[in-house]
């Protein structure tokens, strides 16, 4: 059986959100923490996990993933409180 893919977002120490998606919401913070994640997340810890849900496919984490950084930042922030 395929593994289920995540959305996921963190918040940086910067207040920047980062989105992304992954089969292990868990490995993939750790991976960012320890600058082996996105360029976008080096030197802007501590990085916080504030979001995650399930997409499925990695087709429908993918298409999720780009309607959430077309997001304005209020918008992804109301996402997050949901």
């Amino acid at each position: 059986m395929d593994k289920s893919w995540y959305l996921y977002i963190l918040r940086c120490g910067d207040g920047s959100l980062y989105t992304g998606v992954t089969t292990d919401v868990e490995a993939r913070l750790e991976a960012h923490r320890s600058g082996k994640g996105a360029k976008y997340t080096r030197g802007r810890g501590p990085l916080e996990l504030v979001y995650s849900e399930v997409c499925g496919s990695h087709s429908d984490a993918l298409k999720r993933e780009l309607a959430v950084k077309a997001m304005t930042k209020e918008e992804k922030l109301m996402l997050i409180n949901s």
